[in-house]
């Protein structure tokens, strides 16, 4: 039985295929999958509990029709804070902190969205820093579900703008940052998402080999990491 890690999926109604390419994946792997871990953009926006969920609900919807055999993690990332333990009860989902660390198979392993590793960021974390704090999140919730849609739309193109103009290396993780969530754990290995470089990376500290898994965006193609009692495998598949 296998253990599978997912993140980045940005599913959008703008973006059907991607729906209906993950209601595969999960109808593929549902005999096999027993545990299932999403670490972070599941959707590309949520603005609370009455978020219409225009052109994604089939996609809770799966997760809710599998959760009885399969046990379904959800880590905020951050495009959709703002999914409350309400709807993650109520499709099946447990909500987990980031970072979170586990225990699989005589491993220990934090798993995490990735932004808070990105601390050259310095804007961005400045603005994450802001919008997880539970007054902000008060205050946005007092506006009408219209003015909600309208900020989180006003905020995504901003931040697709500010993508646009910003250096490669501010936008990666910042490998002293790395080293340090690795020692305050005591992980042997990182899984995070966020920042659409799959790959695994090879971290030493003190002469011990640490791994450091980087999940991919569900795009033309993406990377899950697929974990079980015999193997681990960052698995590339394609979205068509």
């Amino acid at each position: 039985m296998d253990t599978i890690f997912i993140s980045d999926l940005h599913l959008d109604k703008t973006r059907s295929d991607t729906v209906d390419y993950f209601l595969k994946f999960i109808k593929d792997r549902s005999a096999t999958l027993e545990k299932l871990y999403i670490l972070g953009d599941f959707v590309e926006s949520w603005v609370g509990d009455d978020d219409p969920a225009d052109g994604v609900i089939d996609a809770f919807e799966i997760l809710k029709s599998i959760s009885k055999q399969t046990k379904i993690y959800f880590m905020h990332g951050n495009r959709d804070f703002m999914i409350s333990s309400n709807i993650c009860v109520k499709y099946g989902m447990e909500l987990i902190e980031d970072p979170t660390l586990i225990n699989l198979h005589n491993r220990r392993i934090l798993l995490m969205h990735g932004d808070t590793l990105c601390v050259d960021d310095i804007k961005y974390q400045e603005f994450r820093q802001l919008v997880r704090k539970k007054s902000w999140q008060r205050q946005m919730m007092q506006k009408s579900l219209e003015e909600r849609l309208m900020i989180a739309n006003k905020l995504r193109n901003k931040s697709i703008n500010e993508t646009t103009n910003k250096d490669e290396f501010i936008m990666d993780v910042n490998e002293e940052e790395v080293k340090k969530c690795f020692v305050r754990s005591g992980a042997e290995m990182i899984i995070h998402g966020h920042t659409h470089r799959p790959m695994i990376h090879e971290v030493e500290i003190d002469k011990q080999k640490h791994k450091r898994i980087v999940l991919g965006d569900w795009n033309t193609k993406s990377h899950i990491f697929i974990l079980n009692k015999k193997n681990t495998e960052l698995q590339e598949i394609q979205l068509k």
